[in-house]
């Protein structure tokens, strides 16, 4: 083959390498995490037509608890068949195009989730810390506003960082140590100096991670603050329950990201990043539903009298 034709051949495409190191666990696997898979579409898919069906959770929180798991279904649904298909197939091929386009999308609806997580926030807030004016601030149009600003940012900045990663030469291996074309793995592959696009990773991330983080950080000060000024041990509890599980869900999603993505190049280690990312992409996704609203007595009401219903 001539040798032009055979980088071409090379950089058309990339090689998912996967679990290559688990070949007798890949049947265990991959039935493990399809049963995840199917538990996390379940939940999250409970959620949308629970908080659309009933009347009583047409409130700004179940507005946003509704986009946040339209947002994590599509945002598992961009990785996870991908990486089920690699458990049965070794050494998956994915085209340049495909590559960036997945690294795109993960990109933009992990955004969009960060920057509505920061509005959710904004929302507890409001409602902690000013109740009698929440109706007034927390309009429909006010959650429609930072829904579409929250995508439109989540797009925009992905789209920014998808270019300036691709147009990077990969002129070596195209082999991604990795089950799905994430910033690391793919930034490691290029030849030729990444320092400037490694700054411009960094930027983003602080735009996408760090920032929206530390207003939620703000907001739970001011809540917490707000909270211990209740004289009344039941209005304490009550106050904490409306806003615990949606803590808890920033400091999953939060921390695993913030541990993968902000940080410097020489710090990559392909194993424990597959092992992190298992996690953020799989695990993660799977409790959120039980954490933040399954968990919750409006919505467990609404399920029951849904399946109540039903028979």
């Amino acid at each position: 083959m001539d040798p032009l034709q055979k980088n071409h051949t090379l950089s058309s495409e990339f090689i998912i390498l996967g679990f290559g190191d688990l070949e007798e666990l890949r049947i265990f696997f991959f039935v493990l995490f399809l049963a995840m898979h199917l538990i996390t579409l379940a939940g999250h898919t409970t959620i949308v037509l629970i908080t659309l069906i009933n009347t009583c959770l047409q409130t700004p929180m179940y507005f946003f608890l509704r986009n946040l798991s339209t947002i994590e279904i599509c945002y598992i649904l961009v990785i996870v068949p991908n990486m089920l298909a690699n458990f049965l197939s070794r050494n998956q091929r994915i085209p340049f195009l495909g590559c960036a386009l997945q690294m795109h999308l993960f990109i933009a609806l992990g955004g969009a989730e960060c920057f509505l997580l920061a509005a959710m926030a904004y929302d507890r807030f409001v409602a902690i810390c000013n109740p009698l004016h929440y109706t007034l601030i927390i309009t429909r149009a006010l959650c429609l506003q930072m829904l579409v600003l929250a995508c439109i940012s989540g797009f925009a900045l992905s789209l920014t960082l998808t270019t300036l990663i691709f147009l990077l030469p990969f002129c070596q291996s195209h082999e991604i140590n990795h089950f799905f074309c994430d910033i690391p793995a793919v930034l490691f592959l290029a030849c030729s100096d990444t320092r400037a696009n490694e700054i411009a990773v960094f930027l983003v991330c602080m735009l996408i991670l760090l920032i929206p983080f530390l207003l939620i950080l703000l907001s739970y000060g001011f809540i917490i603050a707000a909270i211990l000024r209740i004289h009344s041990a039941e209005g304490r509890s009550k106050a904490f329950s409306t806003c615990a599980g949606h803590l808890l869900v920033s400091l999953l999603h939060y921390g695993c990201a913030i541990f993968i993505y902000i940080r410097p190049k020489s710090c990559y280690t392909p194993e424990q990043d597959k092992i992190v990312s298992l996690i953020y992409t799989n695990v993660t996704p799977m409790l959120y539903p039980m954490i933040y609203s399954l968990r919750n007595k409006e919505v467990k009401g609404a399920l029951r009298r849904l399946l109540e219903s039903l028979n």
